[in-house]
């Protein structure tokens, strides 16, 4: 699937169940596949985000199980009340997902700019401890993380067994800030800092 990074470009359409799409842009490309802002050319031009699955391995899934996965584990946040984006369809054959856009900047966006609000740590506490209490964790990386009118969003939907390492203050504080960790990042990314997958 690497052929739609390089070759998806604008005005180009996607379909979800026989139902076709704009794309707008590449959002960016997560773990699972290639996140697209698409708009819908038969209800008001709504945005959407497109979710293209890819065929890289991951580890203790086959490709054709990675659809499957994000149900699975999005129905599992939502039982638990994480804040998402809304799943709105799912084209098994085609591998594709249709998500809510949320419109907003990530929190890595908002740290390299210096517009993190002491609140959106607080929610991701909450959040973190809601999950270790069911024994989960979620990917803490900031570009997971769209905040729209002051709600931080949750815009993957992977969730995984719970370790310390990978949890929130094991792990995910650490790039919620300008620490050295991050700034190592930044410097290592730049300038192609990386974008929400969604």
């Amino acid at each position: 699937c690497a052929c739609y990074a390089g070759t998806m470009q604008p005005n180009k359409t996607l379909s979800v169940n026989g139902e076709p799409f704009e794309v707008l842009r590449l959002l960016g490309k997560g773990k699972g596949g290639y996140s697209f802002l698409v708009r819908s050319q038969s209800h008001s031009k709504t945005e959407y985000v497109l979710k293209q699955m890819n065929h890289e391995p991951m580890p203790f899934l086959q490709p054709n199980d990675k659809v499957q996965a994000e149900i699975r584990d999005y129905r599992r946040l939502c039982e638990l009340g994480i804040r998402l984006p809304a799943m709105l369809d799912i084209d098994i054959a085609k591998e594709r997902i249709l998500k809510e856009y949320i419109d907003g900047p990530t929190v890595y966006n908002l740290v390299l700019t210096d517009q993190m609000d002491d609140s959106y740590v607080d929610q991701v506490r909450e959040m973190a401890k809601r999950l270790q209490s069911h024994r989960l964790n979620i990917d803490y990386f900031p570009t997971n993380f769209v905040v729209e009118n002051g709600l931080v969003y949750y815009i993957d939907f992977e969730c995984t067994a719970y370790t310390r390492e990978r949890s929130f203050d094991g792990w995910g504080v650490t790039y919620w800030s300008k620490t050295p960790e991050f700034l190592r990042f930044v410097a290592a990314h730049a300038p192609h800092a990386p974008a929400a997958a969604q």
